[in-house]
C-alpha cells in the first residue's frame, strides 16, 4: 500500500528531534554533526535565536495578508538587496523553483516587448539543476527527472558545462537568455573554469541576450561572498536566489535590473504566499547576520582551513578521496569508491552529508560553523576513510568506484 507521504524520497531512517547550531539530534538521542544543513539552507544553524525571535516576533503580529496590499518588510528587504546587489527590483517567491520559473518568464517578457518575440529560447548546461517544476527540468535537461513527464517544455538548448564555444555556437536569432549556475551544487560542485562567466556575459551582451544566474544553491554567503558570481566581477541581468536567504524558512526571490524587469507589468506575474510577513521577517533577519561586518570574512577563514585539512586527507587517503572541488564552504569530495558507501561511512561517524552527481559528497555546513567542528568534520571524515579502507582490504573489488 502506498505511503500517507506520497513516496517520492529514499528517506533515510533517522527522526531529528531538536538541533542547536551545526548539531542535530535524532528523537532516540543520537548526535549527528549535520553538513548537509538542509541542502544549503540553514546558513545560520539550527535553532538559531536570532532567526527564532524575528519569526516569533512576526507570528505575534500578522502571518498573511495576500500580495493585494503593501507589506513593509517585503519592500525593506527589496531596498537591502538592491543596495547590496546588482538589482534594482525583486520578486519574492516561496521556492528556487519558482525563483526560476519568474527568472524564465521575465527573460522571455523582456524579448517580446523588446519587439523580439521570436526570442524566447534560452541557452542553458549540462549537470545543471534548476528545479522541479515542467520549465526547470526542461532547462536542467536531466533524463531521470524528464522521464515520464513528456512532452518537453520546449525552449531550451543545452551546452557542456564550462564550454565557451559551444554557448556561442548555439546562440540562435530565437536566443533570448543564457542561463546558469556560477557553481553547479547539484551537477557535483563543479566551479566552471576562468573566465567563462565574463566570455558568457560578453555573448549575452554581443547578441542581445540576457544573463541569468541560479544561485540557488550559490548564494548568500555560500561561496565567501554574498553571490559567487562577485568573485568574477561578471553583474547578470536575472537573478535567482533561494536556500539560504531565508535561513530554513521557505523563501526565494528573482533579482532584476530595471531594463531585464521592463515587461513584467502588472498581471504578467503572481504569488499567494510571496514576500508574505513570515518569511520577510526572517529574510531582513538573515541579512542582518550576514551583512553584517567580517561575517563573511569568517567564512573564508574558516573554509580556508577546512579546505587545507580536506587536502591533507586527500593525499593521506588516495583510496577513497579522488578529487576536491568548490569553494567557500559549497565544497564537495569525488569520491574514489561508491560516493553512497561514503555517506554511509560518515554517518556511522555520526556525520551528515549529501550526495552529488559525478560520485561526489557535498560539504554543506552553516556559514556560522567553528573552526573547532570543521576540525571535528575532518576527523570524522578521516575516520570514515579508514573504515572503507579496512572494507577494502578485506575485498577490494567490492569497495571499487563505478
Amino acid at each position: 500500500m502506498i505511503t500517507p507521504v506520497l513516496p517520492t524520497y529514499a528517506r533515510i531512517d533517522l527522526q531529528f528531534e531538536r538541533g542547536e547550531g551545526c548539531w542535530l539530534v535524532t528523537t532516540d538521542g543520537r548526535r549527528f554533526l549535520d553538513f548537509t544543513a538542509g541542502i544549503a539552507v540553514n546558513v545560520l544553524g539550527h535553532a538559531n535565536p536570532y532567526l527564532a525571535a524575528a519569526l516569533s516576533e512576526q507570528a505575534s503580529k500578522l502571518w498573511h495578508v495576500s500580495n493585494l496590499f503593501r507589506i513593509p518588510g517585503a519592500e525593506k528587504l527589496a531596498d537591502r538587496l538592491k543596495a547590496a546587489t546588482f538589482a534594482d527590483t525583486m520578486f519574492f517567491t516561496n521556492s528556487g523553483a519558482e525563483a526560476l520559473e519568474c527568472a524564465i518568464k521575465m527573460a522571455r517578457r523582456y524579448q517580446y516587448v523588446s519587439g523580439h518575440p521570436e526570442k524566447n529560447r534560452i541557452i542553458t548546461f549540462e549537470g545543471a539543476f534548476h528545479g522541479r517544476t515542467l520549465a526547470t527540468i526542461a532547462a536542467g535537461g536531466n533524463p531521470k527527472y524528464l522521464e515520464g513527464f513528456g512532452p518537453d517544455l520546449p525552449g531550451f538548448d543545452q551546452v557542456p558545462f564550462g564550454d565557451l564555444d559551444a554557448a556561442r555556437a548555439a546562440v540562435t536569432s530565437e536566443t533570448a537568455a543564457i542561463l546558469v549556475e556560477p557553481v553547479q551544487g547539484e551537477g557535483g560542485v563543479r566551479v566552471p573554469p576562468a573566465g567563462f562567466l565574463a566570455g558568457l556575459r560578453q555573448l549575452c551582451d554581443e547578441n542581445g541576450l540576457l544573463l541569468v544566474l541560479d544561485e540557488v544553491q550559490s548564494g548568500v554567503g555560500r561561496t565567501g561572498r554574498l553571490f559567487a558570481h562577485e568573485w568574477t566581477g561578471v553583474t547578470p541581468d536575472i537573478m535567482s536566489v533561494a536556500k539560504g536567504i531565508g535561513g530554513g524558512f521557505p523563501m526565494g526571490a528573482c533579482l532584476a535590473t530595471e531594463e531585464a524587469a521592463k515587461g513584467m507589468t502588472v498581471g504578467t506575474h503572481g504569488s499567494t504566499y510571496g514576500g508574505n510577513p513570515l518569511a520577510m521577517a526572517v529574510g531582513n533577519a538573515v541579512l542582518d547576520v550576514v551583512l553584517e561586518e567580517g561575517f563573511l570574512d569568517r567564512v573564508n577563514r574558516v573554509a580556508g582551513r577546512f579546505q587545507q585539512r580536506l587536502a591533507e586527507l586527500r593525499d593521506s587517503h588516495p583510496a577513497v578521496i579522488a578529487e576536491l572541488r568548490g569553494q567557500g564552504l559549497l565544497l564537495g569530495i569525488k569520491a574514489a569508491v561508491p560516493a553512497p558507501e561514503l555517506i554511509a561511512a560518515l554517518r556511522e561517524e555520526g556525520m551528515l552529508v549529501p550526495g552529488a552527481a559525478e560520485n561526489v559528497i557535498r560539504l554543506l555546513p552553516p556559514l556560522n560553523v567553528s573552526e573547532e567542528e570543521v576540525g571535528i568534520a575532518a576527523d570524522k571524515i578521516e575516520a570514515a576513510c579508514r573504515r572503507i579502507e579496512a572494507r577494502l582490504a578485506a575485498d577490494p573489488v567490492k569497495g571499487a568506484a563505478e
